[in-house]
C-alpha cells in the first residue's frame, strides 16, 4: 500500500502547525519549509479544514492553525480523511470482474492487512511524532470511515 502525496503533505502540514502553536502559519511558509507547491498545499489546507483538523483565518494577517490539540489528532483518522482509495486489490471495488473471486481468499488476506495497517496508525496521535512525547496510547477516535471508490 502506498499513501498519496496529498496525505504525506497533509501530515507534514499538521506537524508544522503543531510546532508553531503560538501563531497563525501561512501556506507560503509551509510550502517553503517543505519544498511543496503552494497550489498543492491550498487543496490540502482546504480538505484538512473541511475535515475539522485545522482552522483557517482569511485576510491580511490570516493563516491557519490546528483546530485540536496535537494529542487529539489521531493519525489513522487523518489518513482516512485524506485518502480516497483503499482498494488494494480489484475485488475491493464495486467494478470487481475477477473470475476467481468465489474460490479466492486473497480478499480476506488483503482486508486483514489493511485493517492491521490502519489499526497501527490508530494507536498514534500527532503529538506522538515529536521527541519526548509519549507514544501508542489508547485514545478516543472520531468516526471517520474509509472511502470506497
Amino acid at each position: 500500500m502506498r499513501l498519496t502525496s496529498m496525505t504525506d503533505y497533509a501530515l507534514r502540514l499538521l506537524m508544522y502547525l503543531a510546532q508553531h502553536p503560538d501563531r497563525l502559519c501561512t501556506i507560503a511558509e509551509i510550502a517553503t519549509a517543505h519544498g511543496i507547491s503552494e497550489a498543492h498545499l491550498m487543496k490540502i489546507t482546504h480538505q484538512l479544514a473541511l475535515a475539522g483538523w485545522i482552522e483557517t483565518v482569511r485576510g491580511k494577517g490570516g493563516g491557519m492553525r490546528l483546530a485540536l490539540q496535537p494529542a487529539d489528532i489521531n493519525l489513522g483518522e487523518v489518513v482516512r480523511s485524506m485518502e480516497s482509495d483503499f482498494q488494494l486489490v480489484e475485488c475491493f471495488g464495486p467494478a470487481n470482474e475477477c473470475v476467481i473471486v468465489r474460490q479466492c481468499r486473497l480478499t480476506s488476506v488483503m482486508r486483514g492487512a489493511l485493517d492491521s495497517f490502519m489499526a497501527h496508525l490508530d494507536k498514534y496521535t500527532l503529538a506522538d511524532l515529536f521527541p519526548g512525547k509519549p507514544v501508542a496510547r489508547k485514545i478516543t477516535r472520531r468516526t471517520v470511515s474509509i472511502k470506497a471508490a
